[in-house]
């Protein structure tokens, strides 16, 4: 039987590290690399096509959330998992949006991890115990009410509003999503117009309620 073909994304190299470890000592799971951060998965899951991306939910320049979105829609066939230390329901339901096979906690143990890479590469969903019932009920409640409210926003848009939280500036914004500073400018201004906020503070408060970036990451 084939090895399932994993990459691993955590911007702590010890985590990366310890995920190595672990999935190198389960019999037919196979990392064939990992990532610092979200951007770097995306581009390894187009040059690798891994049957599954274990991703970490808060890392930066692109977190889990928006990395997951991008490999789903470039790679049909690789299926995300996201790490989180987060089990909110709005974490949760963000990464089933976004397209994820599965979530679990990091503090979960190393079964509940080999059965979730198996149970998501088998084409199964996959969420760890203590996040489950609730979260497919209000999930499916939400898909049948119509959209969420950061559905509003592009992916591109959300990129943006990530990057603005995160603290960096319009040309930093730029260099990273390799646009122009006048298309960054213009993104911010839209944000600000669809949401209805008019400062910096406000559309950090909105990203981290949204689960585009952790509490710990407000400027």
């Amino acid at each position: 039987m084939a090895a399932i073909r994993v990459i691993v994304a955590d911007d702590h190299a010890l985590m990366r590290a310890g995920l190595r470890a672990i999935l190198g000592n389960l019999e037919d799971v196979e990392v064939v690399a990992d990532a610092a951060d979200g951007r770097e998965a995306v581009e390894l899951c187009i040059r690798h096509r891994p049957d599954i991306v274990l991703l970490d939910v808060s890392m930066t320049n692109l977190n889990g959330i928006g990395a997951a979105e991008q490999i789903v829609k470039a790679g049909p066939g690789t299926r995300v998992i996201i790490l989180s230390m987060f089990g909110s329901e709005e974490y949760v339901l963000q990464a089933l949006r976004a397209g994820a096979s599965g979530y679990i906690l990091k503090g979960a143990s190393t079964s509940e991890l080999e059965l979730a890479i198996r149970t998501v590469a088998g084409g199964e969903t996959f969420l760890g115990p203590s996040i489950s019932g609730t979260v497919i009920s209000n999930y499916l409640e939400l898909a049948t009410r119509g959209k969420h409210s950061s559905d509003v926003l592009t992916s591109r848009q959300r990129e943006v509003l990530q990057l603005l939280a995160e603290g960096k500036s319009t040309k930093q914004i730029a260099y990273v999503l390799k646009v122009s500073v006048k298309t960054v400018e213009t993104h911010r201004a839209m944000l600000m117009e669809r949401l209805g906020i008019r400062d910096l503070p406000g559309l950090t408060r909105y990203a981290m309620r949204s689960g585009l970036v952790a509490a710990e990451q407000e400027q």
